[in-house]
């Protein structure tokens, strides 16, 4: 009697342990397909928050160029935009977005690069070049002549070295954007494996746009002038800190600078009606857009950062 009882036990237990296991098993499986749900809903929501925001956008950028394109004079606009950004909000914070603007042309056109051969634009192809060994060997780049290499087939030859993307915002020839040439870097740097071309800051020197034929250089960065007109980076920025500062010629001129040597490169009073134009929106959405020449091109919606 004692054995029956002992297997009838050992029988029963192992019924409520193999019970256990199903329904743990159960359960196991319902958290999972329950995980997998909220997942799913969670990627449906944000899906339709993304496309309501690229409605936004399209409906703020109808909005945006229409201001621009009914002024008789758009460049007021825009200059207002390059000293300080547009900030529009409602009280109870529902709508929020800021525009801001600035110069394609406020550095030397990285497509200069490629003018070695064409007539009367030595002086843009020598400017660029020897901006671009100066950065290379002070950045102590490993392949700097690689590197050129890859930048002068972009521009000449297209999105050999660009992502997929990327290439709906590129034109037949040239260097269209910061975002176009740094994709080439990555290239290069995982190419060369050279770290130190992270460290470059290619656009406070650099810009880019196959537009661009002259030097915006009133709202350059102060590196920039430094360079361009060898005066001490300090003395620049201070320059432009001032609240009743001077003009560019004046002040180069001023510091033993030579603006002649530089003035056909350089945009002087004339406004080059070339420029890039970033809006902020909603919950950290993002849209940008080039404004040249009276005409809106390469919209791009970031998403949400």
């Amino acid at each position: 009697m004692d054995k029956i009882k002992n297997i009838t036990t050992t029988i029963g237990r192992g019924r409520k342990g193999f019970a256990l296991i199903i329904t743990l098993s159960v359960l196991s499986v319902v958290i999972a397909l329950t995980i997998v749900l909220l997942s799913y809903f969670t990627k449906v929501k944000e899906d339709a928050q993304a496309t309501e925001a690229l409605i936004q956008a399209d409906i703020y950028y109808a909005d945006i160029l229409s201001q621009l394109k009914s002024r008789q004079k758009p460049e007021t606009i825009l200059k207002g935009l390059y000293k300080r950004p547009l900030s529009l909000r409602t009280p109870d914070g529902r709508f929020n977005l800021i525009l801001r603007c600035r110069p394609l042309a406020a550095g030397i056109n990285v497509n200069w690069l490629a003018m070695e051969h064409v007539n009367g634009k030595q002086q843009h192809f020598q400017e660029a070049q020897i901006l671009f060994d100066t950065l290379a060997q002070q950045y102590e780049l490993e392949d700097a002549d690689r590197l050129l290499e890859m930048i002068l087939e972009e521009i000449g030859l297209g999105k050999k070295y660009v992502q997929e993307s990327q290439r709906r915002l590129i034109q037949k020839h040239g260097i269209i954007s910061y975002q176009q040439f740094a994709e080439i870097i990555k290239r290069y740097e995982m190419e060369v494996d050279d770290r130190k071309i992270g460290h470059v800051p290619w656009r406070k020197y650099f810009s880019f746009s196959n537009y661009a034929d002259k030097i915006d250089a009133e709202y350059s960065s102060a590196e920039l002038i430094s360079y361009l007109f060898d005066i001490d980076l300090r003395t620049v920025r201070e320059w432009m800190a001032s609240l009743e500062k001077s003009s560019l010629q004046a002040f180069v001129n001023a510091n033993g600078g030579n603006y002649n040597e530089k003035k056909n490169l350089l945009a002087g009073g004339t406004f080059l009606k070339e420029s890039r134009c970033s809006v902020n929106y909603g919950a950290g959405y993002r849209f940008t857009f080039d404004y040249i020449r009276g005409e809106a091109k390469y919209f791009e919606f970031h998403g949400k950062h």
